[in-house]
């Protein structure tokens, strides 16, 4: 499995044909106390860079973007009733929702860890 991320701090873990997407820590850094998510339905599909869900929390409220084409296979439930996951363990317990993927070409467009580390350093 590898693990991807985006300039706007979503993570993405590819397992074969699927994915597992998340914020990074660095997105909930920035945000606090995540109060909220809003996740998309089972079944639905959207294009990368489509708008998939919300996250908010005490300061203020984010977007929370398609990595890449893909169908929402599942969500995270545990997170909808406990969104602070989203801040104790953003790359584990409280990811976001799962998609199979359309096009996996797209993940060639992402960065990779240390990419993403100066990218969020910057």
């Amino acid at each position: 499995m590898s693990i991807k991320y985006t300039p706007d701090h979503e993570w993405i873990k590819v397992d074969g044909d699927s994915a597992t997407i998340g914020i990074t820590h660095h997105a909930q850094d920035a945000l606090g106390d995540i109060v909220f998510v809003d996740l998309p339905e089972v079944g639905k599909s959207f294009a990368a860079r489509d708008i998939a869900g919300v996250v908010e929390s005490v300061k203020a409220a984010a977007d929370v973007y398609m990595p890449v084409s893909g169908e929402i296979i599942e969500v995270n439930e545990a997170l909808r009733a406990d969104p602070s996951l989203a801040n104790s363990d953003p790359l584990q317990a409280g990811w976001f929702f799962k998609v199979r993927l359309a096009q996996p070409g797209e993940l060639d467009a992402l960065m990779d860890e240390a990419a993403y580390a100066a990218f969020s350093a910057a």
